[in-house]
C-alpha cells in the first residue's frame, strides 16, 4: 500500500515529507517481524503507526493489543504484561494471563515505553531476545511469538546516561527507528488540519464550521504548539462551541492560544536538566544561605534598633510564606513598623555571620536536619508513596530512596 492510499486509510492529513518518510517506513518494515521503535512528542500520532504496521502485516488477522506503560502501577504492571499464577501476591485468587500469552501471533504495542520500571526493562529484553517470560509467581518458561512495536516521547540516550533505562534494550526496540515530526516542524499542515477539525466538529453538532481571517492563521501557524495535533483539535472546538462569530479574528484567537510561562520558583527545575545527586542538594543549600544572608542583615537592624542588645527571636505565624513542594519556609514579616520585628530562624550549619554582631545558637541548624524534615513532611503529605513524594520535592525517585536510607527514614 503506497502513502497515499495508507493516508485515507488511516485519516492521516498532511504533506509534509518528514510525515511521508515517517509513513513509507512504517508501510516497509510492516511485511517483516523487526521491532520498531517510535519517537515524537506528545499528540503528534504515534499511536496510529503501530496499526499500520499491523494491518500491512503478516499478523492482521492475528491480535492487536495497545498497553500504555506510564498508566499502569509499578507494582502490577509485571502481571499486566506477563500474566500470575494464582497465590502469586496478595489478591492474586487465580491465575492471569498477560499480554504477551493473549497477543500469541499478533502484535503488542507499548506506548510509552520509556516510563518501564528497570526491573520489568530486564524481563522485556528477556522476550525480545530469545521470545520467553515467566508468569509473576510462576517457574514454568514460557514462549511467545509477539510482534513489537513500542513508542515514546522520552529522550531514551539521556534516560540511558542517568540509569533509568536498559542500554540493551533500547538497541534491541530501536531496529528500526521511526521519527514523527512535531506540528512546529509542518506548519504548512496547520491550516489543513484546522479546516478538517472545524469541519467534522461542525458536522458532529450541526452547526457552521468556523473559519479564520489571515491574520488569524498566521499566527496559528507561528504558534509553537507544545500539545502538538492532539493541542490543535482541542482549540478548534473549543472555539467552534465556544464563539458565535463564524469568522475568528487575531484578536479572538489570541484568547485561546495559551502563554507559555516560565516559573520563577526556587528549586523547581524541569526534571531532564537535572542530575541525581547534585542537584537536589545544592539547591536547597543555596536556597538556604540566601535566607541566612537575610536573617544576618535582619538581626543587625533588630540590634541596631534595640542599642546594640541582642534581641531574643519571637516564633511566630510570619508573612509572606514560601512553599517548596510540601515544606512552608517562613520569612521576615516587615509589614507593621510600629511592632517589635518578629522573625522566625531557618540556617544551615555555616560559617558564623560576619556581621559584628554575635553569632546567635539558632544559626547552627544542621543542613541534613531540614533535609530529612522536608523529606519526612513530603512522605507524610502523600501518605509514604515516594514517586509522588519524590515530585513534590523535585528530585529523582532513585535520590529519594539513597536519602531515606542515609537518614534512616521509616514511615
Amino acid at each position: 500500500m503506497d502513502v497515499q492510499a495508507i493516508k485515507r486509510t488511516f485519516g492521516i492529513i498532511g504533506t509534509d515529507p518528514a510525515l511521508d518518510r515517517a509513513i513509507g517506513i512504517a508501510s516497509q518494515v510492516a511485511a517483516t517481524d523487526l521491532t520498531v521503535l517510535i519517537t515524537g512528542e506528545s499528540g503528534t500520532g504515534k499511536d496510529v503507526f503501530p496499526k499500520i504496521i499491523h494491518q500491512n502485516s503478516a499478523r492482521k488477522h492475528g491480535p492487536y493489543f495497545a498497553v500504555n506503560c506510564g498508566a499502569i502501577p509499578e507494582g502490577t504492571i509485571d502481571s499486566e504484561l506477563f500474566g500470575h499464577e494464582r497465590g502469586a501476591f496478595t489478591g492474586a485468587v487465580g491465575e492471569r494471563k498477560g499480554y504477551f500469552e493473549i497477543a500469541d501471533k499478533g502484535t503488542l504495542f507499548l506506548d510509552e515505553v520509556g516510563e518501564l520500571p528497570l526491573s520489568t526493562q530486564a524481563r522485556l529484553l528477556r522476550v525480545l531476545e530469545n521470545g520467553e517470560y515467566i508468569r509473576v509467581g510462576g517457574s514454568k518458561v514460557m514462549k511467545t511469538d509477539v510482534r513489537i512495536v513500542a513508542a515514546t516521547n522520552v529522550d531514551l540516550p539521556l534516560a540511558i546516561e542517568r540509569g533509568r533505562f536498559r542500554e540493551d534494550l533500547y538497541y534491541r526496540l530501536n531496529t528500526i527507528p521511526i521519527h514523527i515530526p512535531s506540528l512546529r516542524e509542518r506548519k504548512a499542515d496547520i491550516p489543513l488540519l484546522f479546516r478538517k477539525f472545524a469541519a467534522d466538529f461542525a458536522e458532529r453538532n450541526h452547526i457552521p464550521a468556523i473559519t479564520l481571517t489571515p491574520d488569524a492563521m498566521k499566527m496559528l501557524e507561528n504558534y509553537h504548539w507544545n500539545g502538538n495535533v492532539r493541542q490543535l483539535k482541542n482549540i478548534t472546538e473549543q472555539i467552534s462551541i465556544m464563539e458565535t462569530e463564524r469568522n475568528i479574528t487575531a484578536e479572538t484567537l489570541t484568547k485561546y492560544l495559551p502563554v507559555k510561562v516560565q516559573s520563577s520558583l526556587p528549586m523547581l527545575l524541569p526534571r531532564e536538566d537535572m542530575s541525581d545527586g547534585i542537584s537536589d542538594r545544592e539547591l536547597i543549600y543555596r536556597f538556604l544561605i540566601d535566607m541566612k544572608k537575610d536573617i544576618a542583615e535582619l538581626r543587625a537592624q533588630v540590634n541596631s534598633m534595640s542599642g546594640g542588645h541582642p534581641t531574643e527571636p519571637s516564633y511566630v505565624q510570619p508573612s509572606p510564606v514560601t512553599q517548596i513542594g510540601d515544606t512552608v519556609v517562613t520569612r521576615v514579616n516587615q509589614s507593621e513598623p510600629e511592632t517589635e520585628p518578629e522573625f522566625a530562624e531557618f540556617v544551615p550549619a555555616e560559617e558564623p555571620v560576619t556581621t559584628g554582631t554575635t553569632p546567635h545558637p539558632t544559626d547552627n541548624l544542621s543542613l541534613e536536619h531540614h533535609e530529612k524534615e522536608m523529606i519526612i513532611k513530603a512522605l507524610e503529605a502523600h501518605r509514604g508513596k515516594r514517586k509522588d513524594a519524590a515530585k513534590a520535592l523535585g528530585i529523582s525517585e532513585r535520590t529519594l530512596y539513597r536519602k531515606i536510607n542515609e537518614y534512616g527514614i521509616n514511615l
